[in-house]
């Protein structure tokens, strides 16, 4: 079985200190002009490497990649490294090497699936058919239907397996998303370790019973933008546009929005090798990105929240990357957490409790109405036998 440890969030805030040593990124904090609004420096060396790309980079880097996983003393440090910087790592080939690397997977201990008639007892299959039979858009345009449709059923195999070794976790609509890429890159036994590590680290907060702890990242997003760019925020607080239209954002991996396989396998490589908020990071280098476009809207919900909610086409994805590990640096998770704790909220009742609840006050109703209609009958019976 596989080891199912949860990195702890606080240690894997050391995203900053393996793009610090490796890039030497030199992150100031952001400037405020007399407006009131800030202007994020991403200045002298950035720490995913150079902006543009030098000619013949990505042979360079494929090369020296496939050198480095073949070392026997590589580090995983430099692996996450080579994950975050321009480009990622490049190939599928590269991504079934090295997911299982970075998530520490041992490849050769992974188990079977369960048989079919045992996957159709979880509380969640009815659900992940229609999901996954929804998901036509995720794979390759062209592909021919026999092969879709065998994916397809492999697909559901492996989000119900994974669902069944951890009963804890609960399904939610858009995990498929992430499943299907990962199947897609590394292939039916590899994507079943990879989803099962990210499934108890990475996207746990997701999985919970209710969407508290989701709500609860996706609200990291205004105090990062209040951060950076306080113009921008208050701008979105007076729309009231609240923080709905990155939901599918950050619970699919934006592989529900996008539109182009190797954007989204991009950014897994950069998720992967990254603290579990990254995607958070990400949102919000895409509104800073957008900052023009938002306050060119009218400020008010539905106008700003329709221009959110359509990401463009061409967005600069390794110039957002650049951005996200900027702010990174400058607040790391650990600050932002610390500064936007949310207790948790107080327990409700279960649904046994609730339901012996409902039933006692159904019970107390009808014994009122007992002692109402026998009270009745006791007195009308004492008027007739004591009347005149």
């Amino acid at each position: 079985m596989l080891q199912q440890s949860k990195p702890n969030p606080t240690a894997l805030d050391n995203t900053d200190f393996v793009l610090r040593k490796r890039f030497k990124a030199d992150v100031s904090p952001p400037q405020s002009n007399s407006h009131g609004d800030s202007k994020f420096s991403t200045v002298q060396s950035s720490p995913v490497g150079a902006r543009r790309k030098r000619p013949g980079g990505d042979e360079k880097k494929d090369t020296k990649l496939k050198d480095f996983v073949n070392h026997p003393t590589f580090s995983v440090s430099q692996l996450r490294r080579f994950a975050i910087s321009s480009g990622g790592l490049l190939k599928s080939a590269n991504r079934k090497r090295c997911w299982p690397m970075l998530l520490d997977i041992d490849v050769d201990n992974i188990p079977p699936a369960p048989k079919l008639s045992v996957l159709k007892t979880h509380r969640d299959y009815e659900q992940v058919l229609l999901d996954v039979e929804r998901s036509l858009s995720r794979f390759p345009p062209g592909m021919r239907e026999d092969k879709r449709l065998v994916l397809q059923d492999k697909l559901v195999v492996l989000i119900l397996h994974v669902l069944i070794n951890h009963p804890e976790l609960h399904y939610y609509q858009g995990y498929h998303d992430i499943c299907v890429t990962i199947l897609l890159t590394v292939g039916e036994d590899l994507a079943y370790a990879v989803v099962d590590r990210l499934s108890i680290s990475h996207l746990s907060d997701y999985m919970g019973s209710t969407m508290e702890r989701t709500k609860v990242i996706m609200d990291y997003v205004f105090p990062i933008l209040a951060k950076v760019n306080p113009k921008l925020e208050a701008y979105l607080q007076k729309a009231e546009v609240g923080t709905m239209f990155c939901l599918s954002w950050i619970i699919t991996w934006y592989g529900h929005v996008l539109k182009e396989y190797r954007h989204i396998v991009r950014l897994y490589d950069f998720f992967i090798a990254s603290h579990p908020l990254m995607p958070i990071y990400v949102a919000a280098a895409i509104v800073l990105y957008r900052e023009k476009e938002i306050l060119s809207c009218p400020c008010e919900m539905a106008s700003v929240h329709h221009t959110l909610s359509h990401l463009p086409k061409d967005l600069p994805f390794e110039e957002l990357i650049i951005t996200a590990c900027d702010i990174h640096l400058l607040y790391p998770p650990s600050e932002l957490i610390k500064d936007n704790f949310v207790p948790p909220a107080t327990p409700k009742p279960t649904d046994i409790n609730e339901r012996r609840w409902k039933q006692r006050k159904r019970l107390s109703r009808k014994l009122i109405v007992k002692v109402i209609i026998v009270a009745f009958f006791a007195v009308l019976a004492g008027y007739i036998l004591w009347r005149p």
